[in-house]
Parts: C-alpha cells; sequence; structure tokens
C-alpha cells in the first residue's frame, strides 16, 4: 500500500489526514482516489500538487510516475500570498 498524506479540503472529503492505497502509478492512484471518494476529481482540478517522496510528479514522470509500497504521496492545495 502507498500512503498518502492530503492536506486542506481534502481532509474533509476523506475525513482522514492519511490513506493508505494500493497503486503502481500515480494514475492509477488517482483513480482510486475519484472512484472512493465523491468529490475529491473536483478538488484537484483546483490546482493540487502531488509530490511522490518529496518531489513534483511535475518533475518525474507525471502521471506515469510508478509507486512502491515504501512510497509516501503528498497532495496539496496551491500556495497563495505574496
Amino acid at each position: 500500500m502507498v500512503k498518502v498524506k492530503v492536506f486542506a479540503t481534502l481532509i474533509k472529503l476523506t475525513g482522514r489526514k492519511i490513506l493508505e492505497v494500493p497503486a503502481g502509478s500515480v494514475g492509477e492512484l488517482l483513480e482510486k482516489l475519484y472512484s472512493t471518494y465523491p468529490g475529491f476529481e473536483e478538488e484537484l482540478k483546483r490546482g493540487f500538487m502531488i509530490l511522490v517522496n518529496g518531489r513534483n510528479i511535475e518533475h518525474l514522470q507525471g502521471l506515469q510516475t510508478p509507486l512502491r509500497e515504501e512510497d509516501i504521496v503528498s497532495i496539496f492545495p496551491p500556495a497563495g500570498g505574496g
């Protein structure tokens, strides 16, 4: 199982801060989260950042980034401020 840490409004959707999901890639992980938690996909469309072991998937293989059992996926809301 991959550990998934969620933040902000995603905690309200899932009811937890840390989830465990079996998945072989980031894309597969997201599909499972979408089907399990209604509204999850809509929230991510607002621009959440996805990290695997602290590295942004944009700098890895995007949704095809492979996942292993010991990986930690963090899903953060967009940062604002100035």
